[in-house]
């Protein structure tokens, strides 16, 4: 596979979004829940492959990480076809789940021919390549390393979640940079969709400040809405459930489902 042909056997219309911030949280992986449940509800067709050993995705969701096989071994074998789950109570959502295993695919994916495609291949077995999916959100690792280059290369899209707080904004860098390197050398297709304020407490000073501050020197790919900090949607992940299930009234749905709406209306 080279450079720029990452999305070939994937549905024309399918947003691959990869959601990346090699600083741990920010709400990277509550964004890809609740983006992908909000969607869903939307009746866009949605994946979440979750590619972070953490499996907080999966088990944010109500999941089990799948055995036999695992994800990374659908990753090193390309004779194993994905079988992503169904979400039981959101039509139109569904889960490849990750697996604690992922912790050793620096190592042994860098031994593999093109480790950097190893996710857009996987995509590229995907069962429902005939119907696709409307969208798939890649649920990366809080690092930079080969598992989140894996879902730069594979990605149409990145979104970055940044939380407000003054050391977020230095951690941007890194993230935009790896942008750039996968454009320059994997992936020449893909887009920035943008940077999402997350845990904004607008009672504070500090968060008014990142937001102006990230708003000056990003401009339009900072979203107009911002995600608040919500006692509801940090209980949520606990349930298994997205914010949509577990209380559509809480400003922590309100803010997704806005979210949501700016990202459909974005044309991605």
């Amino acid at each position: 596979m080279t450079e720029g042909t990452a999305h070939r056997g994937l549905a024309g219309g399918t947003r691959v979004i990869a959601v990346a911030n090699q600083k741990g949280g920010v709400g990277k992986t509550t964004t890809v829940i609740n983006l992908a449940a909000c969607l869903a509800a939307s009746h866009k067709s949605t994946l979440i492959v979750d590619i972070d050993p953490q499996c907080n995705a999966t088990s944010g969701i109500g999941f089990e990480p799948q055995e036999n096989p695992t994800l990374l071994e659908q990753l090193l074998d390309p004779q194993l076809t994905p079988n992503p789950i169904p979400h039981p109570t959101i039509p139109g959502l569904e889960l490849l789940t990750g697996c604690p295993e992922l912790v050793a695919s620096e190592k042994v994916l860098s031994s593999r021919p093109d480790p950097a495609h190893s996710v857009a291949r996987l995509l590229q077995r995907l069962p429902r390549e005939g119907e696709g999916y409307s969208y798939i959100f890649l649920d990366c690792p809080p690092s930079l390393n080969l598992l989140t280059l894996n879902a730069l290369s594979a990605a149409t899209h990145l979104l970055v979640p940044v939380q407000a707080e003054y050391f977020a904004l230095e951690g941007l860098t890194d993230i935009l940079e790896s942008f750039q390197f996968a454009r320059e050398n994997t992936n020449s297709e893909l887009t920035l969709l943008g940077l999402v304020l997350t845990m904004v407490d607008i009672r504070t000073n500090l968060s008014q400040e990142v937001e102006t501050e990230l708003r000056k020197h990003y401009g339009n790919k900072v979203f107009r809405t911002t995600v608040p900090r919500n006692v509801r949607l940090s209980e949520a992940p606990s349930h298994g459930m997205p914010i949509i299930l577990y209380d559509l009234w809480s400003r922590g749905a309100k803010a997704y489902m806005e979210l949501t709406k700016e990202i459909l209306n974005h044309g991605a």
